[in-house]
């Protein structure tokens, strides 16, 4: 069973966008790479910079304390191949973006 839950409006999140939203009981990044929306989570794993205040150039997505940086579109860390945040897939329903944050929901963009 899905476990979708409405994180905010599109005109909330416009293209280069990065928000923190709480979906549950999970911090997520919700971000806007030209159009497109990802959700990643939201905590680093280095040391719980808040990745949804990071700043996001392209599909990459910078921890706002030590520079962590991840690939919003799989979750891979840009350098550390065996580092990957959770993703979360995103849906949009009217101006309403809904994340899925069940454990085991393939990500999949709107």
């Amino acid at each position: 069973m899905s476990n979708w839950v409405r994180v905010g409006k599109i005109s909330e999140c416009p293209p280069g966008m990065v928000l923190e939203r709480v979906a549950g009981e999970r911090v997520i990044a919700l971000c806007n790479a030209e159009g497109k929306l990802f959700a990643i989570d939201g905590v680093c794993p280095h040391q719980g910079g808040p990745l949804g205040e990071g700043e996001l150039v392209g599909t990459t997505l910078g921890c706002p304390w030590h520079g962590w940086q991840f690939d919003i579109t799989t979750g891979q860390h840009q350098l550390n191949r065996r580092v990957r945040q959770p993703q979360f897939p995103v849906r949009v329903e009217g101006d309403d973006i809904y994340v899925n944050i069940e454990p085991d929901a393939a990500p999949a963009a709107e």
